[in-house]
Formats: structure tokens, C-alpha cells, sequence
């Protein structure tokens, strides 16, 4: 990675601050006891029914841009919201504002915020078999819902961690950048790992309730729980957070065919939905050899075996050429060697391919100032900036672009901005000698 002496980038990839994500959830955050929606017993919660949502409302878009966007195929997002609507129809809290989407992340996992926004990774919807066991995903997921898991206390500190913490991807920046960190990373792994053995048992527990409700075999669970505990023996590197936090697979899966086998006997007469399933993600298990070599991508980045890497990306690009994830993963690997002007090719390709996700804009901003092509850069960086507003790292490199154009006002102005969300650390430093040297401070 090269190194310039005027400034080391050191950017979060989350615009909220630990102050801003308290804020959202106000003073009755810090302790209070509810009712149980499922129970009916007391329960100790960190946040209101509302600020619950206020939380998927904030952090949600940027995880599930971190997921790289949902993918481009209305059909199929509508077919997983239709399965989640049925299950949601029969929850404890149908009053809240669930909603569902197909994420272009290759890593296998499924996961929710306390509001109901639910994100299924195309790396674990190509593995499923039946339209019962997407309904034992989902069910799992508005189970975490339902039990207010991650309002609870232990909860309150998974929230924060969210939106302060993860992987930086700052970017390249060659020739002004330091502390960059380009690498892929197998998903939000910090999303789930609060949950604690207890929780992944009710959440269990209730989605297999709310999947019988909606007229699934509970049979469905067990096939969900085998995948899994296949997955984890066959490829434990790509198999995430929500299964593998901990390793009780096997265990929940013995538990799920129990309660199948007895309390919802009478249910396993009923169909799997194993065509319609097979017809609605038809299109997405035609480029699961594209999915499955990402995977081996993400693997070998994670482990810092680039050119394997870089040998799987170009395996999926071949096989799909026009994928948005394997373009800007082949432009992360490329950047991460050294060789920019590849990757800013990638990075361009990624985001006219799919122009309303943000992440491949913010790579393409940053590689076009290292090719020292600030106005290229800015613009890329603004659209980053029109789809997910307020991340000071991309208000600070927005200044950088307009100081690189010439514009002094406008970086002072981009700069000044900076300053007053973040005083402290390389960014801040180099905002700080401008405006001086510029007048602006004394």
C-alpha cells in the first residue's frame, strides 16, 4: 500500500458517531422494563417500540449498502416479500414495519434490525430447496423481532456497535493515502454476535410457531437447520454470523425436529413449495457457479491471498460478466495490489451497472484521486454522498476533491463540515493545516 507524508485517510465506513446512535434512542434507552410481546412477562429494554424503527430507519440502508444493495430483480424481491408478508401476517407484533430484500452479498447469512428490515444474502438463497425453508429463515428473523432481542439490554450495545463499528473501506486514495483498508470483508459479522444462545433458541423456536401459522410445514426448520449444519462442516469460512456465532447447530436442529415431529405433527402434510420456490429464483440459481466463486474470492481476500482472489473474481466475470458484486470485488482486489488503474476500470463498470448503490461510487471516487482526477472523483463521491447523505470520511474526500480542482472556498467550506463532526485523527489534522494556511483559521 503506498504512502504519502501530507495526509493518511482514516475513514469510517458508518456516518453515525456513538453520540448520534444514543441520541436516536433518547434517555428512556438507558434502562426501562416492557412487556414481553411473546410472553407476556416482564422484559429489561433499552428502547422504545419507536425507536426501535427510528434505529432501522438510520443504520438499516447503510448495512444492507455494505451488503452491496439489493439485487436488481424486482420479481424476486417481491416473491421473498410475499413469503415475508405471510409469515409476518402471524407474528406477535404485525404491527410492525417489516420489509425484505435479496442482498448482493455472497456470504451465507439472513439477518434483521429491532424494527423488521430483513436482508437474505444471495449466498444463502441459492443453497435453500423449498419455499419452507425461506420461511424458516425469515421466521427466524422476525422471531429476533419479535422477542425485542435487540432491545433488550444486552441488545442496547449490538445497536451502537452497529452503526459506530465494522471494517473501514476507505479506499486507496494512491499517493494520498495511508490507512486504507480495501479489503473484503465476509459481512457484518458484529450484526448478530450479541444475540446470545438463549435468543437463538426462542428466535428458533418462535419462527417455526409463525411459519405453521402461515400454513409451512415445520418440517421446513429441520431442512434450514440441516443446510446448515452440512454448510458448517463443508465451508465454515462463508457460513456468517447468525448460525455460526455459536456452534449449536446440531443441537437446534435435533430440537427443531422434535417440535416437528410432535407439537406440529399434524402440519408436515403440507406442501414445501419446492416449484414455486425453484420458479422464482430460477434467475438467481443460473449464476450460483458466479455466487460460489465470489465466495472463494472473499475467502482468499480475507486470508490476503490476492492473486487467488483475483483468479476467482475473473472466474465469476467470465461467467457473468455484467455482476455488480464481482465487479467491485474484482476492483477491491485490484486496488489492495497496487494497480488502480484496473481497478477504477472495475469500479466504473460497477457503477454503471447498477447507478443506485453506493459503494462501488465511493471505490470509483476514491481511485480517481489517486489517478489524480479530482473532478472524476468528486462526482463519484457526491452520488455517494446523494444516496447515503452525511458520512463525514466522504464530506472530508469531497474536500480533498474540490482542493485538487482548485476550489480553495468550497474544500474550506467541505473541510470546516468535517471538522465539526470529527477534531481528531489524520483527516482532521490535514482539514485544520488548510484552513489555516488558507486563512480560515487562526
Amino acid at each position: 500500500m503506498r504512502h504519502h507524508d501530507d495526509l493518511a485517510l482514516s475513514l469510517q465506513r458508518n456516518r453515525l458517531t456513538r453520540r448520534q446512535v444514543l441520541g436516536l434512542f433518547g434517555a428512556a434507552a438507558l434502562s426501562g422494563c416492557a412487556s414481553s410481546p411473546v410472553g407476556g412477562g416482564a422484559i429489561l429494554v433499552g428502547m422504545s417500540e419507536d425507536e426501535e424503527k427510528n434505529v432501522d430507519r438510520k443504520v438499516a440502508p447503510q448495512q444492507f449498502s455494505q451488503d452491496l444493495g439489493p439485487v436488481q430483480d424486482a420479481s424476486l424481491n417481491g416473491y421473498l416479500g410475499s413469503v415475508g408478508q405471510r409469515l409476518d401476517a402471524n407474528t406477535h407484533r404485525p404491527q410492525m414495519p417489516y420489509s425484505y430484500r435479496v442482498l448482493n452479498a455472497n456470504y451465507v447469512n439472513a439477518y434483521t434490525f429491532p424494527g423488521g428490515a430483513v436482508g437474505v444474502t444471495r449466498g444463502i438463497l441459492v443453497d435453500l430447496d423449498n419455499e419452507a425453508e425461506l420461511a424458516a429463515l425469515l421466521g427466524h428473523e422476525l422471531g429476533h423481532v419479535n422477542a425485542r432481542h435487540a432491545a433488550q439490554r444486552q441488545g442496547q450495545a449490538m445497536v451502537t456497535q452497529i452503526a459506530v463499528s465494522g471494517a473501514n473501506l476507505i479506499g486507496s486514495a494512491a499517493g494520498y493515502g495511508g490507512l486504507v483498508d480495501l479489503g473484503t470483508k465476509l459481512g457484518a459479522s458484529v450484526l448478530l454476535s450479541s444475540y446470545s444462545r438463549d435468543n437463538e433458541r426462542e428466535a428458533d423456536a418462535l419462527g417455526q410457531e409463525y411459519m405453521v401459522r402461515a400454513g409451512y410445514p415445520a418440517s421446513g426448520m429441520v431442512g434450514l437447520q440441516q443446510l446448515l449444519v452440512d454448510q458448517q462442516k463443508e465451508a465454515p469460512s462463508m457460513l456468517q454470523t447468525m448460525f455460526s456465532t455459536h456452534p449449536m447447530s446440531s443441537e437446534r436442529r435435533d430440537t427443531a425436529k422434535q417440535l416437528a415431529e410432535s407439537k406440529y405433527a399434524a402440519s408436515n402434510k403440507r406442501e414445501v413449495g419446492r416449484e414455486r420456490f425453484m420458479d422464482n429464483t430460477a434467475a438467481l440459481r443460473r449464476i450460483k457457479p458466479t455466487i460460489e466463486a465470489c465466495q472463494r474470492g472473499e475467502t482468499a481476500m480475507a486470508g490476503k491471498q490476492y492473486g487467488k482472489a483475483e483468479e476467482q473474481f475473473r472466474v465469476a466475470l467470465k461467467s457473468t460478466p455484467r455482476d455488480y458484486a464481482a465487479n467491485l470485488l474484482m476492483a477491491k482486489c485490484l486496488s489492495v495490489q497496487d494497480k488502480d488503474a484496473q481497478a477504477l476500470e472495475y469500479a466504473r463498470t460497477a457503477t454503471a451497472i447498477y447507478p443506485q448503490e453506493a459503494q462501488a461510487h465511493k471505490l470509483a471516487g476514491v481511485l480517481a484521486l489517486g489517478q489524480r482526477d479530482p473532478a472524476a472523483a468528486y462526482e463519484q463521491l457526491d452520488r455517494y454522498d446523494r444516496l447515503l447523505p452525511g458520512e463525514a470520511g466522504i464530506t472530508f474526500l469531497k474536500g480533498i476533491a474540490q482542493e485538487g480542482m482548485g476550489n480553495k472556498q468550497e474544500a474550506a467550506r467541505l473541510f470546516s463540515t468535517y471538522l465539526g463532526q470529527n477534531k481528531q485523527g489524520k483527516a482532521a489534522e490535514y482539514s485544520q493545516s488548510r484552513l489555516r494556511s488558507w486563512g480560515y483559521l487562526k
